[in-house]
């Protein structure tokens, strides 16, 4: 039976797949209102554990205890009678259906046989009331930023009477300022006796929020610590199992003569009047606050979107990307923001992944030179190390970390000079951030030139030789290394207005 003090209890649940031992042995066990954090590098197993507790992946063998009862295994409907209910990073929601409707989805209230909207309105309100949320029930999700579309899942669990709620990396695609009414809301929840389990990478929310956490390490429980007893280093320590001396690799100094990249009063995509040179080997970092129009640039030098004025000069040579098939021709290569929709196939093969710019290369006539393609791949899951049980593996498979190795490995593959990385370490856990960062170094110790888009302070100022701060579509600021400053950048980032400082 389970023990009243927790509302969820796991003991030695085991996961495999082929070739991969997700969870082995793994034992957690959450009290009733507290917030337990879940930590661990890409591929340690925290998403497979909460699946388990949502019924969405059955485990081999284990126990699942919660409501009193013991299950070996739980199924979705299970899991809601019981008042366990997951928010993942991908929302599950109807965009052209109200937030009310939505809250409500697949259980609306109904008078005889018509549909209440009124009532579900009126109960949706009182919900987000009690959340402290400013939401119109009656507006289309679509409608809502990601943000507010968090706030409408979080609503709709509590609707169902939630009991445990699953958060994995909810703030991951959030603006500062709704990642603040995110911890506003979380706090409101423990306060009415909901227990939180809460994925994330990001240590200071792990501080800020949790009372526990629990370390997940290659699919095997490491440690359970109270959050105060605790601290950075250690939780690191326990992660990847081994000590992070520095944040950020050492770099040597790699910037040349040449000038790679020149932009000339550039408008297109919602930027104005863009000018700005790099050199070869420097890594060029873009600040800015969320919609500063930092992606809209990379997408217009990536040929995604046509310029309307201005000029682009690569090695001296003016060039006008059409398309991004153009500018992979041209050298130039985009790691985008979100990796998932745009950067990788999820359905296809490492190998697939890796050699899908260079497939003309490969191919005489309609015929590819299989030989050569699985070369290519070999190299590069080699070089850069790429964790695969094969080049035959689905990249869906991978963990994120791994997954932006595979989309860097295609541009090395494509022989790119300028890389666009953007967000490149958004979702990737600290210890795969450091791989990152030294493939990122390896690259311009080669003479490739970087752009580097970020949001997380510490990765652009520990990364980047100059950075550009960007606001409503244009340079507010420009900083030398000797010069960067979080609270320079932060000024820059929020007025449009202010001089342009070298």
């Amino acid at each position: 039976m389970e023990d009243s003090e927790y509302v969820l209890q796991l003991n030695h649940i085991k996961k495999t797949y082929p070739g991969v031992v997700a969870l082995n042995d793994v034992s957690l066990d959450v009290k009733k209102g507290e917030i337990h954090a879940l930590v661990g590098e890409n591929g340690a197993g925290k998403s497979t554990l909460i699946k388990c507790c949502s019924g969405a992946v059955i485990p081999n063998s284990g126990e699942i205890i919660t409501g009193g009862q013991t299950f070996h295994s739980m199924t979705p409907r299970l899991a809601i009678q019981n008042g366990i209910a997951i928010i993942y990073q991908e929302f599950n929601l109807v965009g052209d259906l109200s937030a009310a409707e939505n809250i409500f989805l697949g259980r609306a209230i109904r008078n005889g046989i018509m549909i209440d909207r009124k009532k579900m309105v009126e109960e949706s309100e009182k919900v987000f009331q009690r959340l402290h949320i400013h939401i119109n029930p009656n507006t289309l999700v679509r409608n809502l930023s990601v943000g507010y579309q968090q706030m409408v899942e979080i609503a709709k669990a509590i609707q169902q009477n939630v009991k445990l709620l699953i958060m994995d990396e909810p703030s991951a695609p959030l603006t500062n300022g709704e990642t603040e009414s995110l911890f506003k809301t979380i706090d409101a929840l423990k306060s009415y006796g909901v227990s939180i389990i809460y994925i994330s990478h990001r240590m200071e929310e792990i501080f800020r929020l949790s009372d526990r956490v629990t370390v997940l390490r290659d699919g095997n429980y490491i440690k359970t610590v109270n959050t105060k007893d605790t601290n950075v280093d250690e939780l690191v320590n326990l992660m990847v199992g081994r000590t992070l001396q520095e944040k950020f690799p050492p770099r040597k100094d790699c910037i040349q003569d040449e000038t790679l990249l020149e932009v000339k009063n550039l408008y297109g995509n919602g930027d104005q009047n863009i000018s700005f040179s790099v050199k070869k080997g420097e890594i060029l970092g873009f600040g800015g606050l969320i919609g500063a129009g930092r992606t809209e640039l990379a997408q217009v030098l990536f040929g995604m979107v046509p310029k309307t004025s201005g000029q682009i000069f690569l090695k001296g040579k003016e060039i006008n990307p059409k398309n991004p098939r153009n500018a992979i021709d041209l050298g130039i290569a985009l790691l985008p923001e979100d990796r998932k929709q745009q950067g990788i196939l999820l359905g296809l093969s490492v190998n697939q992944n890796i050699n899908m710019p260079i497939y003309r290369q490969l191919s005489k006539g309609s015929v590819i030179n299989e030989k050569e393609e699985r070369e290519i791949s070999k190299k590069y899951v080699k070089e850069i190390e790429i964790k695969t049980p094969s080049i035959h593996q689905l990249a869906k498979n991978l963990s994120g970390g791994n997954q932006q190795k595979v989309v860097l490995a295609k541009w090395l593959a494509a022989n790119s000079e300028l890389i666009i990385f953007d967000e490149p370490t958004r979702g990737i856990d600290i210890g795969a951030k450091y791989e990152i960062y030294k493939l990122i170094n390896n690259l311009v110790e080669q003479g490739k030139t970087i752009l580097l888009i970020s949001s997380e302070m510490e990765e652009l100022m520990g990364m980047s030789d100059r950075i550009l701060v960007l606001s409503e579509g244009k340079i507010t600021g420009e900083l030398k290394k000797d010069s960067f400053s979080q609270e320079t950048i932060m000024n820059f980032a929020s007025n449009v207005k202010k001089e342009k400082s070298a």
